[in-house]
């Protein structure tokens, strides 16, 4: 039932941003000579989109294939050196049907994710320049492309819309034991230079029931949530938003939980770099309201709070490696000593040729939880994990150290019996 009342108001957003925005005209200066460009798909689930488009921004990329002129299909093997064999098979359609190419890079095991990127992108760029020869973006390109020219947005019947629906079922069944775990979600973006905004409904349930000595036992865990943003693009180093969640959660003890965070944002490297390095302090300060299953810890059945959270985010991208750390901090104004405080990350550094060091992990010290149930857990709300339990941190963590030697010339690929018996 609560379900019914998330995708309603979800909807409500839908059309409400719809009318409001889609039926906007097009900006009449559009540069004629970039419709000219070639459209292309990209299909390929584990590329940098974004590094991409400012690597190439001289053709238009569309999501539907059936619109596409050149249609690029990236795949990858694991190559005998311990690097990975990258195919590009470009296939021409319409006016350039019939001219089809098969390109293929292969990476060697001391390559860093940036660097893969990098020469992955290039030879993107090589393959493309027989379709960019014939069209008049030709005069763009010498050698590489010309650096004055911006990604630019190109009309289109959805303006910049994109919808994803997805659901997720999963069954499991034994004579004693049966389980049912569903997902559903919705995600609604459109994403420009001066405007973002991202909607996400979703919806958890699991049922896990247990058949044995003649009783029969069901538990359930479920969770809806709606998670609205948008953020304005104020110049090359400022933005400001606003955050809007609603949701319901059998495990967080929520019958309904609402928050409203407004947002101001500053990079102290421009956005334009975003794909190479950021170091971002986020802002935010708002209200939470809060409608309980069963009566709190506090004695609360219903509250409305205010809240603070500030947010530092550094990520960088080189041949050396990469970095990605992310430090919060969160409080209730009405007592500060409800807080939590929690830095998380990731790690990955090249040594010297062959060797690898990465490490992933965080920690997180929590005094926040005012949700919590009063009262104690049964055995199966806790071993089953269907409720939220106490706990004054969160500890998590990870490390790899890779070395390789040998044939770095070794570019063969062959998949019999697949790599390593799988």
């Amino acid at each position: 039932m609560r379900f019914k009342y998330f995708l309603v108001y979800s909807l409500y957003i839908i059309f409400f941003s719809s009318n409001s925005v889609i039926g906007q005209a097009a900006p009449a200066e559009r540069d004629t000579v970039r419709r000219t460009a070639i459209k292309v798909f990209l299909d390929c689930w584990s590329c940098d989109m974004n590094y991409i488009k400012e690597e190439i921004p001289y053709i238009n990329y569309v999501r539907d294939v059936k619109e596409a002129q050149v249609y690029i299909l990236v795949t990858n093997q694991n190559a005998g050196s311990g690097g990975n064999q990258y195919t590009y098979t470009f296939q021409g359609v319409d006016k350039f049907s019939g001219m089809n190419d098969t390109l293929i890079f292969t990476s060697s095991p001391d390559m860093t994710r940036p660097v893969i990127r990098e020469k992955s992108t290039n030879m993107l760029k090589m393959g493309l320049m027989r379709y960019v020869a014939r069209t008049p973006l030709f005069n763009e390109i010498a050698i590489s492309h010309n650096k004055g020219l911006k990604v630019e947005e190109v009309a289109d019947k959805w303006n910049n819309w994109v919808i994803e629906l997805q659901t997720s079922p999963n069954l499991s069944s034994e004579e004693t034991y049966k389980s049912l775990w569903l997902r559903n979600s919705i995600e609604v973006s459109r994403i420009t230079q001066e405007m973002k905004f991202e909607l996400d409904v979703n919806q958890n349930y699991s049922q896990q029931r247990f058949i044995e000595d003649g009783n029969d036992t069901t538990y359930i865990r479920s969770s809806e949530r709606i998670n609205n943003l948008i953020v304005k693009s104020l110049d090359d180093h400022w933005s400001a938003g606003v955050r809007f969640e609603i949701g319901a959660s059998t495990w967080e003890n929520y019958e309904l939980n609402t928050e409203i965070l407004p947002a101001l944002e500053y990079n102290l490297f421009p956005y334009s770099d975003a794909t190479h390095r950021q170091l971002r302090f986020q802002y935010t300060a708002g209200v939470n309201f809060s409608s309980y299953t069963d009566t709190t810890l506090y004695n609360k059945m219903k509250e409305t709070l205010f809240v603070e959270g500030i947010r530092i985010a550094y990520q960088v991208q080189e041949k050396w490696g990469n970095i990605n750390l992310s430090l919060w901090a969160s409080h209730y104004f009405h007592d500060f000593s409800k807080n939590t405080v929690g830095l998380n990350g990731f790690i990955r550094v090249r040594v010297f040729k062959g060797l690898s060091f990465s490490v992933n992990g965080g920690v997180g010290y929590i005094n926040n939880r005012i949700n919590l149930a009063k009262g104690e857990l049964s055995e199966a709300e806790r071993l089953l994990r269907l409720k939220q339990q106490a706990s004054r941190y969160e500890l998590w963590s990870g490390l790899s150290l890779t070395y390789t030697f040998g044939s770095i010339y070794n570019n063969v690929v062959n998949p019999r019996f697949g790599l390593n018996n799988n």
